[in-house]
């Protein structure tokens, strides 16, 4: 069969084209083949759409490029919702975790769009592993990433005064220890001029303090010298370290005296990698210091799975950051 278009044209009238900004000033049509199935009313209902900007480059350190992925809000291209200026979005800098290791920064990518969807500009840090760089290069970098989308706000729509920081696992690591540090140390001076202070701080899964891990189940070692903790001390046994580990304790740099953004935290039952227990030694402390922490154990869940990839938890991190940001 070859479709012929000519007996159309010859029937039909060629029309100019309708210059129209709005889709809703745009002629409705009322054609229905016989068999079409006609939707009414049906409204966009997965928030805005989300823009990418990939391998954004925030810093050079130990000969490496440290990049950002960055996912920005979208109004919806509708002329009648569209602002004069540009809309300024609260921005979360979140550091994907990797045992300290190489960071899949890609990981997680359902999560960011999901939260961006919904008003957030979502900042994924590339830190230096602890392969190259051990502690406390990460949460240096998570820090120089947070100056790094101040200084350039308006480029990435966001608004400097709402920022969070979040991570999960080592990231969730990372997130404590520049949220509970601030523009205190340990800290480099790239771009000293804007502040590292987050209003908020969103801990998924994240260790607290390695010497305790293996007194609580795991499937993996975290104190030998080639286990994830070791490395980040530098390649060292842990529990023969106390010095260098005590000093990744995120707990050590909070003080009464010193105000602690409010903090969330969510960690599974079956958690296999990072016991559950760590974030218990986190909630103890921050209560008896009279610290602002909202604690959900998510009962069936495993590190990273079976319950995180859902609404519920979906909901939880956006009505904290709503109410923080």
């Amino acid at each position: 069969m070859v479709f012929d278009p000519k007996p159309i044209i010859e029937q039909r009238t060629l029309l100019d084209p309708i210059p129209t900004a709005d889709p809703k000033d745009f002629p409705h049509t009322d054609e229905v083949p016989e068999g079409c199935i006609v939707l009414k009313g049906v409204k966009d209902n997965w928030g805005h759409k989300v823009d990418l900007k990939t391998h954004v480059i925030y810093a050079e350190r130990d000969g490496r490029q440290l990049e950002l992925n960055i996912f920005i809000p979208k109004e919806h291209n509708v002329a009648s919702e569209i602002a004069e200026a540009p809309h300024k979005w609260p921005c979360v800098v979140y550091v994907q975790g990797s045992a300290f290791h190489e960071q899949w920064i890609w990981d997680n990518i359902g999560r960011h769009i999901r939260l961006a969807q919904r008003g957030y500009v979502i900042a994924v840090v590339q830190y230096r592993p602890s392969e190259v760089a051990p502690f406390p290069a990460q949460m240096q970098d998570a820090k120089t990433a947070i100056r790094f989308m101040r200084k350039n706000a308006a480029e990435f729509q966001i608004d400097p005064d709402r920022v969070a920081v979040a991570g999960d696992s080592s990231g969730g690591h990372t997130a404590l220890m520049t949220g509970f540090t601030g523009n205190d140390g340990p800290d480099t001076d790239l771009y000293g001029e804007y502040s590292a202070e987050v209003k908020c701080i969103v801990d998924v899964y994240g260790p607290t303090v390695f010497a305790l891990m293996n007194y609580w189940p795991s499937s993996q070692n975290h104190w030998e010298a080639d286990s994830p903790e070791g490395f980040e001390i530098g390649q060292k046994n842990v529990l023969e370290n106390p010095e260098l580990a005590n000093a990744t304790i995120p707990m050590n740099y909070l003080s009464k005296d010193k105000p602690t953004p409010p903090l969330l935290t969510i960690h599974g039952g079956h958690d296999m990698l990072v016991p559950f227990n760590q974030s218990c030694q986190l909630y103890k402390v921050m209560k008896e210091m009279g610290k602002d922490m909202t604690f959900y154990k998510l009962d069936d869940a495993n590190h990273g799975c079976l319950g995180f990839d859902s609404d519920t938890v979906l909901d939880i991190v956006d009505n904290f950051l709503k109410e923080h940001l």
